[in-house]
């Protein structure tokens, strides 16, 4: 993921035998013969047989019956501002309780969290929390939200949804950090449970989730299509590798796609790389092919598109679409000004989208 690295939890346990994670049957699978099942989860829609997982590692056939090994097991836990995931259009200023279990249900070269990622959960130290303990965690640390982070959420899709129905019932919003990896069915049932998903849209080429992610594009497209269709606030964020994602024409094509598809408000922005995991001969990401990048998405009539992982850099301040005057300004994950009241423009009284109280 493009996400901030993930901390660690400050109090752990030992790492464990399969057999000794609490049961907890999956959602949205189906039973074949021969004692085999079909996960329905994800894009993957993994056949797993007996006593084996699916590609995320993390939800196991047992008997006919597929269970999750980290529902209430999350591995990392922190709090960190909301504009870190990064969401600049959610509560700006504020800190959300980000969590994360093991696995994923993609295998990106560039995770900067792959030893949470891409392990199964036997093997990390992990901590039982279930949803109401969550919730009193952020509550103890003072935040307005809690994220879903660090790895993809959906491959912990159970303990989501029951962390987020006790959050909202206790004043708490729930955010999602995902690659969009889910199927459509599922991703229904979670989006009402959530106040904004970020996604992070990793090329815009088949090759490169092929190649680079082992995934593919296609259904991160319809998934993105489904949150906006749904109504629930969407942010994009698109890793800028070097050699691999960066090339203006394909620039240009994303962003017209979503400019045409998903529409001019939702904002994008465009990260810097830096090496690591598996893919730690390429270098940094240019600042100039950030600024690039942006200027691409501006051109193509996107009305929010920002750079990161740069603090400094152009490209970090949210600009009023109709008097083009600065409303949120910021340095790094710092808020240095604030000019939206009611979710308008302090200065000419337009609407700026997003979620603001």
């Amino acid at each position: 993921m493009a996400a901030a690295c993930a901390p660690r939890l400050a109090v752990a346990e030992t790492p464990g035998a399969p057999d000794s994670f609490p049961e907890r049957e999956a959602l949205y699978y189906s039973v074949l013969e021969g004692g085999g099942v079909q996960c329905r989860l994800c894009p993957r829609q993994c056949v797993i047989p007996d006593r084996q997982r699916g590609s995320c590692g993390v939800r196991e056939n047992r008997g006919g019956r597929l269970f999750t090994l980290v529902y209430n097991r999350p591995c990392a836990g922190n709090t960190d501002p909301i504009e870190k995931k990064p969401l600049f259009h959610v509560l700006p200023g504020t800190q959300a309780y980000s969590i994360a279990t093991a696995g994923c249900n993609i295998h990106c070269k560039f995770c900067q969290n792959w030893d949470i990622s891409q392990v199964r959960p036997e093997t990390i130290p992990t901590r039982s929390m279930n949803a109401d303990a969550i919730v009193q965690a952020a509550r103890d640390h003072g935040t307005r939200a809690i994220a879903y982070t660090y790895n993809e959420p959906t491959i912990f899709y159970e303990y989501l949804a029951d962390c987020a129905r006790a959050g909202n019932a206790a004043g708490l919003y729930s955010v999602m950090i995902s690659n969009g990896y889910i199927q459509a069915e599922p991703q229904a049932a979670l989006l009402p449970l959530l106040k904004a998903v970020k996604v992070d849209l990793k090329a815009f080429t088949e090759k490169f989730y092929a190649e680079i992610c082992e995934g593919a594009l296609a259904p991160v497209l319809d998934s993105l299509q489904r949150i906006h269709r749904h109504g629930t606030w969407l942010e994009i964020v698109v890793l800028l590798i070097p050699t691999l994602n960066d090339s203006v024409p394909e620039l240009q094509r994303m962003t017209e796609w979503v400019v045409t598809q998903l529409g001019p408000d939702v904002p994008i922005h465009f990260t810097r790389f830096q090496p690591t995991y598996q893919l730690r001969g390429l270098p940094p990401t240019p600042s100039d092919t950030l600024l690039k990048a942006r200027q691409i998405a501006i051109q193509a009539g996107c009305h929010f598109a920002y750079t990161g992982n740069v603090p400094g850099l152009e490209g970090q301040d949210t600009i009023c679409p109709a008097c083009k005057k600065t409303v949120v300004r910021r340095y790094g994950y710092q808020i240095r000004e604030n000019r939206i009241t009611g979710g308008k423009c302090e200065f000419c009284g337009a609407v700026i989208p997003g979620v603001w109280s």
